[in-house]
C-alpha cells in the first residue's frame, strides 16, 4: 500500500486527502477479510511515508487539530460562513468519485450532482452563494459515506443509520461520522499488528519516500533495456548511492520502530530493480524483494539464457548476488495478477474465482514440480471498480485458496525460510542464480513511466539543479542537526516516484496538475529551507496532461 507525503512541508498542512480517504475503505476492507478468514495468509507491503501519515491522522484525531482541509469542512459548524475557496474545494473534491460503483449506487448522492449539473452552466464554476449550507453538508457527508469501506457499511451502526437518514444532516450527523473515521485510522495499524504478531500476514517495506532506486543510483539503467529512451541533462542524479541508501536505511529503521522487527523483505517503489538496487538492498539486510515479470523475460536474454517460457521460468524464485551478499528476487504472475487489478471488477464473482482457481490449477499441473506463483498487485486501486469495494469477490476467494487441496496460501518470508532450511532439497522448489538483472519496473518491465520523455526529464532536471544548491550550501555553511533533519526529509520527499509518474500528456489534466503543483511546491520549499533564491522556472507548469484517463483524479490505477 502506498500514498506519497500529500503534506506541504511548510504550512504542515495536507493538499490531497486520498491517504485517510483510503485508509477508510481499502486499508480497513483488506484487514477485515484477514480477519474474517482466519487460514488466509496474504503479504502486505506497507510504504513508510504512508504509515508515517496514518500515524499522523491518529494524532490529529486524539488532539482534535485536523490538517486536511477537507476532513476539517465535515465538522465546521457554519458552512454558511465558509469563504469561496473553501466551498470550491468541497465541490472539487466530493464528485470526485469512480460514479458507476461509488457515486451512482446512492440516489441522494446522485441527486446532489444533478442538482450541481443543473446550476452551474447558469452560475458559472466558481460561483457558489446558490450553495446553501445544508446541501454542502450533505454532499460532504455523502463523499465521505461513499468513500467508506464495505466492512464500515456492514457492521457500523453509524455508517449504516446515517446511510438509511440520507438527507438533511445536522452537525451532530456529521460528527458521528466524523468520529468513525478518527476510529478507523487510528485502529488501522494495530489491527495489522495484530494480524503479524498471529503470522496471518508479513508485512514488508519499501524504501521510505519511495523513489525508483535505479534512477537514483544512475540514470543510464533506462537505457538498459529502452537503448533510445532520451534522458535528463544531468548524467547522474548528485550524490545518488547515498541518497537510495539514505532512503532504505530509514525504511528499515521505521519499520523496525513501529513493528517490533526489521522487515524481511522489501517491495522496491514500482518493483523498479537492477543488480545495483538489489545489491544495495541485500547490504542493508534485505532477504527478499519481488518485481515484474518482464523484468525476469529481460534478464534472462540479457543473461543468455534460453528462450523466456513462463511455465520453465515464472513460478520460482532466483538468487542475486554480488559475491558477498544474497538476496532472494520474486518475479510477479503479471496475467493473474492483473485479471484481479484490471478483468473480475467486470465479472460475476464466482466465474471470477473460478477462472483465478482453474488457473493456479493449470500452472500447477505443468509438471510434478511445485510452483510459487508470485500475484502481486495495489492494495488500494482496484477494489472501487468492483461492486461493493470488492467484498464478495475477495470472501470467495480467500474462501476457495484456503479450501483448495492443491494450493496453499503463503508469504514471501515463509519461502525464505524454506530455502533457509534442511527441507529445501526435498521440496522440489528451485533457487537458480540470475547471473544479470535487466533494470526495469513491473510497468512494460521499463522506466518509462518516470524517466525518459520532455517532461519527466525536465522535472529530474529541476531535482538535480536543486540537489547541487543542497550540496553546496551544506559544504559551505554550519548547519545544526535540527535544520539538516528538515532539509533531509524536504529532499527525500522530492525524491519521490509519484511526481514522475504524472507527469505526460497521457494523464488527466486536472490530475497533473494537482501533483504538478505540490512537486513544484516541494522543491520551492526545499529553496526556502535551504535559504537560496526560488528559481523562476518553478513557477511554471511542468506538464499540462491531456489524457482522459477515468477518474484518474481520484487515484490511478497500479500503483503499489
Amino acid at each position: 500500500m502506498h500514498q506519497p507525503d500529500y503534506r506541504d512541508t511548510v504550512s504542515n498542512e495536507y493538499v490531497l486527502p486520498w491517504t485517510y480517504l483510503h485508509a477508510i475503505k481499502d486499508y480497513s476492507d483488506m484487514a477485515f477479510h484477514l480477519e474474517e478468514n482466519s487460514k488466509a495468509r496474504v503479504s502486505f507491503n506497507f510504504v513508510p511515508i504512508l504509515l508515517e501519515q496514518l500515524e499522523d491522522y491518529t494524532q490529529q484525531f486524539k488532539q482534535n487539530k485536523i490538517r486536511d482541509p477537507l476532513l476539517a469542512l465535515l465538522v465546521t459548524e457554519d458552512l454558511a460562513a465558509i469563504d469561496q475557496a473553501q466551498c470550491r474545494l468541497i465541490v472539487s473534491s466530493c464528485f470526485k468519485s469512480h460514479h458507476e460503483k461509488m457515486l451512482s449506487p446512492f440516489p441522494h448522492y446522485q441527486r446532489l450532482l444533478h442538482l450541481y449539473q443543473l446550476i452551474e452552466p447558469i452560475v458559472g464554476v466558481d460561483d457558489f452563494h446558490y450553495l446553501s449550507a445544508q446541501y454542502k453538508a450533505d454532499l460532504l457527508v455523502w463523499y465521505h459515506l461513499a468513500w467508506c469501506g464495505e466492512s464500515l457499511r456492514r457492521n457500523n451502526k453509524t455508517i449504516q443509520n446515517l446511510m438509511t437518514k440520507g438527507v438533511l444532516f445536522t452537525l451532530q450527523d456529521r460528527k458521528d461520522l466524523f468520529q468513525v473515521i478518527g476510529e478507523t485510522i487510528s485502529g488501522l495499524i494495530p489491527r495489522y499488528k495484530a494480524l503479524l504478531k498471529t503470522k496471518q500476514i508479513e508485512i514488508s517495506t519499501t524504501p521510505y519516500y519511495h523513489p525508483i532506486l535505479p534512477l537514483l543510483l544512475d540514470f543510464k539503467s533506462t537505457v538498459d533495456v529502452m537503448p533510445y529512451a532520451p534522458l535528463p541533462k544531468h548524467v547522474k542524479y548528485p550524490g545518488g548511492l547515498m541518497r537510495a541508501a539514505s532512503h532504505v536505511e530509514a525504511a528499515n529503521q521505521y519499520h523496525k520502530n513501529l513493528f517490533g522487527e526489521k522487515p524481511r523483505g522489501m517491495w522496491p517503489a514500482e518493483g523498479g530493480v537492477s543488480n545495483a538496487a538489489l545489491s544495495l538492498m541485500a547490504e542493508h539486510g534485505v532477504e527478499w524483494a519481488a518485481t515484474g515479470q518482464s523484468v525476469l523475460a529481460n534478464s534472462l536474454f540479457k543473461s543468455q539464457l534460453p528462450a523466456y517460457d513462463k511455465q520453465a521460468y515464472l513460478y520460482q524464485p532466483y538468487r542475486v548476488t554480488n559475491g558477498k551478499q544474497d538476496i532472494l528476487c520474486f518475479f510477479r504472475d503479471d496475467g493473474l495478477s492483473d485479471k484481479i487489478g484490471f478483468e473480475y471488477a467486470k465479472m460475476h464473482t464466482p466465474d471470477a474465482v473460478n477462472d483465478f482457481i482453474k488457473t493456479l490449477e493449470h500452472i500447477g499441473q505443468s509438471s510434478d514440480k511445485p510452483k510459487v506463483v508470485s500475484v502481486i498487485l495495489d492494495g488500494e486501486n482496484a477494489w472501487e471498480y468492483y461492486p461493493y469495494n470488492g467484498y464478495y469477490f475477495l470472501n470467495e476467494l480467500y474462501a476457495a485458496l484456503t479450501s483448495h487441496p492443491d494450493i496453499k496460501m503463503t508469504t514471501f518470508s515463509d519461502m525464505v525460510d524454506l530455502y533457509q532450511s534442511p527441507e529445501y532439497k526435498s521440496s522440489g522448489i528451485a533457487a537458480p542464480v540470475l547471473p544479470q538483472v535487466a533494470a526495469g519496473s513491473w510497468v512494460y518491465g521499463t522506466f518509462s513511466t518516470w524517466i525518459g520523455s520532455k517532461d519527466k526529464n525536465a522535472a529530474w532536471d529541476l531535482l538535480c539543479e536543486a540537489k547541487k544548491v543542497y550540496d553546496r550550501v551544506l559544504s559551505e555553511n554550519g548547519i545544526s542537526s535540527e535544520k539538516l533533519a528538515l532539509l533531509e526529509r524536504q529532499l527525500a520527499i522530492c525524491e519521490g516516484s509519484d511526481w514522475f509518474w504524472w507527469f505526460g500528456d497521457y494523464n488527466a489534466s486536472d490530475s497533473v496538475s494537482s501533483f504538478d503543483q505540490l512537486y513544484r511546491r516541494n522543491l520551492i520549499n526545499l529553496y526556502t529551507l535551504l535559504g537560496q533564491p526560488i528559481p523562476q522556472v518553478l513557477y511554471k507548469k511542468i506538464s499540462e496532461g491531456g489524457g482522459n484517463a477515468e477518474n484518474s483524479g481520484t487515484m490511478r490505477r497500479g500503483s503499489e
